[in-house]
């Protein structure tokens, strides 16, 4: 079973993270960059099913130069190989160009579903971002069903399966492969990368796009094209002091006065 698998490089979510003056679009030079924790979780899931079933883990990435580190990170798991999408006109792409862009790399690079590859795994979404719809929007492009919000993952024959935890409760879905599976960041415990699985990823290799290798037209990405666009930031205002309240007997009722006049009650 071939296995492609899509990762990002973000902002370490332990670092101060904020916007460019310039275009409002995230300063991702400011911070300590890593692979997305969820990420990490998808190509755990990916390499367990590769080692119960057998076939190759293919990593898919759009990105800067940089974004190579994240890539290694995921090779020195145990992937065994990656596609990495680089261009400077893809910076400020919103999420439909994203999913589309990535949708086009898995066909032009690795091939057709159900010929190039069975099975697409991905996090339910990115740290950096949040927006939680890009994995059904490469599945949407691609034509495949998209099975979102896994907690297990198993595939027998040509079946999927999938337990599926939300805030709503939990199903099992099931869908003909191949197809597009994201998960949630309760379904594993990403392995750390051994030694020997760091040197190794050294010599796997990692075919790198640009816009036109992808057959990706420069009209179709970047933040001057894209369908959604911030037009305004400013910095966090620092945490001002809080007001204290002297208990003179009347603590409690100068506390409810105090929240009803934040509206809180």
């Amino acid at each position: 079973m071939n296995i492609v698998v899509l990762v990002k490089q973000v902002p370490d979510t332990y670092s101060e993270r904020k916007l460019s003056d310039s275009d409002h679009t995230l300063d991702r030079d400011a911070t300590d960059a890593v692979l997305d924790e969820i990420n990490e979780r998808a190509v755990e899931a990916a390499l367990q099913l590769k080692e119960a079933q057998g076939g190759e883990v293919t990593v898919v990435s759009m990105g800067p130069d940089r974004a190579t580190d994240a890539i290694r990170k995921a090779l020195s798991m145990g992937a065994d190989k990656a596609v990495h999408l680089s261009d400077e006109a893809l910076h400020g792409s919103c999420a439909v160009q994203t999913a589309k862009a990535l949708a086009k790399v898995i066909s032009t690079a690795i091939g057709a579903p159900g010929e190039g590859f069975d099975l697409v795994l991905s996090g339910n979404e990115a740290s950096d971002g949040r927006a939680g719809a890009v994995p059904a929007m490469v599945a949407d492009v691609l034509g495949l069903p998209a099975l979102t919000h896994a907690r297990e993952v198993t595939v027998d024959g040509s079946t999927v399966t999938v337990k599926r935890e939300t805030d709503d409760g939990v199903t099992h879905l099931t869908a003909e492969l191949p197809a597009v599976v994201s998960v949630g960041e309760k379904i594993n415990e990403p392995r750390y990368p051994s030694f020997k699985g760091i040197m190794a990823a050294k010599k796997k290799p990692v075919t790198t796009l640009s816009l036109a290798d992808a057959g990706i037209d420069a009209s179709e990405v970047g933040i001057a094209n894209a369908l959604s666009a911030v037009t305004g930031s400013s910095p966090k205002p620092p945490k001002s002091a809080g007001e204290k309240i002297e208990d003179e007997g009347d603590g409690g009722a100068k506390i409810a006065a105090f929240l009803v006049s934040q509206k809180l009650i």
